[in-house]
């Protein structure tokens, strides 16, 4: 029997006949090219954090309900938890140790502790991630399920707007304010 290939034993139990192989993959991952040998099943959270040891990019639920583990992905927010590493191959990924150091914080970073949005501070990463991706969006004049004017290509970046577009990002701490006013601070106050 081919290796991978599972049979039933005699009580019907599926069980694996084989080691899953490992495949061969090329990440670029905050401006470095990394090559794995991973299991093709490999989240992309668990390539960065286990086999790269970039942990800055949080596990919280692993079934993309909490946010904590954004990163960008080609410019675009994504929950690492719910893509495989393999499919990334010829993309820029950019986790928070990519945006920006400890003497040269991105704007963003920056803006999250001048206004305290954080507290534990584990949702942090995924919450700076999803808020640069999300200015990205509103730039680029992608509307919210509040957008008032979807016609527009200039949205009215509101505290409603931010709102909804970081309503996947959770804050078990509660710091909303905060990272609000982060965001805000963050994109100079403008609209889209």
């Amino acid at each position: 029997m081919p290796p991978n290939f599972e049979q039933s034993n005699a009580s019907g139990a599926v069980e694996a006949t084989a080691e899953t192989a490992t495949l061969p993959v090329q990440l670029d991952i905050n401006g470095s090219r990394q090559t794995l040998r991973i299991d093709p099943r490999t989240s992309l959270l668990d390539a960065l954090r286990e086999h790269l040891h970039l942990t800055g990019t949080k596990k919280g639920c692993d079934h993309g309900q909490c946010g904590a583990c954004t990163v960008m992905i080609n410019g675009r927010r994504i929950n690492s938890c719910l893509t495989l590493a393999v499919m990334h191959e010829d993309d820029t990924i950019v986790t928070i140790e990519g945006l920006g150091s400890p003497g040269a914080l991105h704007p963003m970073q920056a803006a999250f502790v001048e206004r305290d949005g954080l507290q534990c501070g584990y949702c942090t990463p995924g919450q700076i991630c999803s808020a640069v991706g999300m200015l990205a969006e509103v730039r680029a004049g992608w509307p919210s399920h509040v957008t008032a004017d979807v016609a527009s290509q200039r949205i009215a970046l509101t505290d409603a707007e931010i709102r909804e577009r970081m309503s996947g990002n959770i804050c078990r701490c509660a710091a909303y304010p905060n990272i609000l006013a982060a965001i805000r601070d963050a994109s100079g106050g403008t609209q889209g």
